[in-house]
């Protein structure tokens, strides 16, 4: 069998072993009261496969492994907008992963992750002077978006020298992918400095030559719904920009390229598609250099490496028909799954059928829907989907879910943000959850939602009527 062959061997028996673990998952949820019929089981939680998650962070850094030349500095950077939950990045620490942040937030939640700060690298397009000025203090890796925030850079660091590697993000544009929302390498794209627009190669090769201390180029031309071709083409350019930069240079100036991530995300079966292992040989083929060890590499991947290890996990509530429509109500919707709500065509999920016990139903097909608790129509999962007719009390498995969905929760409704668990299973086949977010109560909705503040708003005495009026007290 040729190396591909066994790679693909290898990702379908993962693949069958995941779909296994998840199936014990969801009986023991239900055994445990996680999840369920009973007074103290919550109709929704989210369960995260740990094993499955260290298997594509193993995946990730054997596929870069295999291909770099000896002694080259990899750092593989785990975009944390994609699962901002500290527990995870802890795990994908111990892992080898560092973290890549693109918020004060972000930030908070990796350092009390306890990733240091050689290990973390902050993109954003809007980064504050603030911000800046804490990232440089610290030591965290910086890549600046654009011409303005490069002028910002001149002067911090002018004013107090930093250990801090700093970059600039360049936009490619090579094109754009399947879902437009979600292409940062087209023509218009928001992000980095665009590099085929007129002056702006010269421009970047200026800038370096001018500021010794930018050392790294950086680019993210991947995400969902663009090809492995075009996320290659951009990160080809980047390197030729590198070696235009230290050719002008008469030195080796840049030393690192920050190649980014977005690795597409298979939703339509358990294969993870593409793998590591296929990435790296588009690279391979687009630009092989970028292996020889001339630069340290940086990637910044997210949803390929969380996804298929996540797992919704609700109650079906009520069943009704409308329009001689079956519908299915259930308790996840747009709260954890906003993307699919919204855009369902960009955003499809697949349905998994439990029974009240948590084993997979069985039955002949029936077209129903599946939707949430939310008050507004668009509030499905899924629109005539084929699955065995399901009944109040019967649980629903939405896979492929361990990033940007549940870990994102969104609060229409002022629905709660659910439980998250971890599980693992023992040597004897044995289920265990480990809490990695609690569920979220109604008292803590209340405070977000001002309730301390509850007068705020309140004329607390004649002169703030006054004021209010647009009148002088007195008058």
């Amino acid at each position: 069998m040729d190396t591909q062959g066994a790679a693909t061997s290898a990702a379908e028996s993962s693949a069958e072993d995941a779909a296994e673990r998840r199936d014990l998952a969801v009986r023991a949820a239900v055994e445990q009261g996680l999840v369920g019929g009973s007074d103290t089981a919550e109709p929704l939680t989210c369960l995260l496969d740990v094993a499955g998650i260290r298997a594509s962070a193993a995946a990730l850094t054997s596929a870069f492994d295999g291909a770099v030349a000896p002694g080259t500095p990899v750092l593989h950077a785990f975009a944390v907008k994609a699962a901002p939950l500290v527990p995870v990045l802890r795990l994908l620490a111990d892992a080898g992963l560092g973290c890549e942040v693109a918020s004060p937030g972000e930030l908070a939640l990796a350092r009390a992750a306890g990733v240091p700060a050689g290990r973390t690298v902050l993109d954003s397009p809007a980064k504050t002077v603030a911000e800046l000025r804490e990232a440089l203090a610290l030591g965290i890796a910086v890549n600046a978006d654009n011409p303005q925030e490069l002028e910002r850079l001149d002067a911090l660091v002018g004013r107090a020298p930093t250990a801090s590697p700093i970059g600039v993000r360049i936009n490619p544009q090579t094109g754009g992918g399947a879902i437009d929302a979600l292409s940062t390498a087209t023509s218009t794209s928001k992000f980095g400095v665009a590099l085929r627009d007129p002056g702006a190669r010269a421009w970047l090769v200026r800038a370096y030559l001018d500021r010794p201390w930018l050392t790294r180029l950086h680019i993210h031309s991947g995400s969902q719904g663009v090809p492995l071709a075009l996320i290659a083409e951009g990160v080809r350019d980047l390197h030729a920009l590198a070696e235009e930069i230290n050719a002008a240079a008469g030195q080796r100036r840049v030393d690192t390229l920050d190649i980014g991530g977005g690795l597409p995300v298979n939703f339509a079966s358990d294969e993870p598609a593409p793998t590591y292992a296929q990435y790296v040989a588009a690279l391979r083929e687009a630009v092989p250099a970028l292996f020889d060890g001339s630069y340290g590499l940086v990637t910044e991947f997210g949803r390929s490496l969380l996804a298929k290890h996540g797992l919704v996990l609700a109650r079906v509530e009520y069943t009704k028909t409308s329009g001689s429509r079956p519908i299915a109500l259930t308790h996840a919707g747009v709260q954890v799954a906003t993307r699919t709500a919204y855009a369902p065509a960009a955003w499809p999920v697949r349905i998994l059928p439990y029974d009240a016990k948590g084993a997979p139903k069985t039955g002949d097909p029936v077209a129903q829907d599946i939707a949430g608790p939310a008050c507004f129509a668009g509030d499905l999962l899924a629109t005539a989907r084929e699955l065995p007719r399901l009944a109040p009390g019967d649980l629903i498995g939405v896979p492929d879910t361990g990033a940007y969905f549940f870990t994102a929760h969104y609060g229409y409704n002022s629905l709660p943000r659910p439980a998250v668990h971890g599980f693992t299973l023992t040597a004897s086949g044995e289920v265990r959850f480990h809490l990695v977010r609690p569920a979220q109560d109604v008292p803590s909705i209340v405070a977000e939602a001002g309730g301390p503040l509850r007068d705020a708003l309140l004329p607390a005495s004649p002169a703030f009527e006054a004021r209010g009026s647009g009148r002088s007290p007195g008058l």
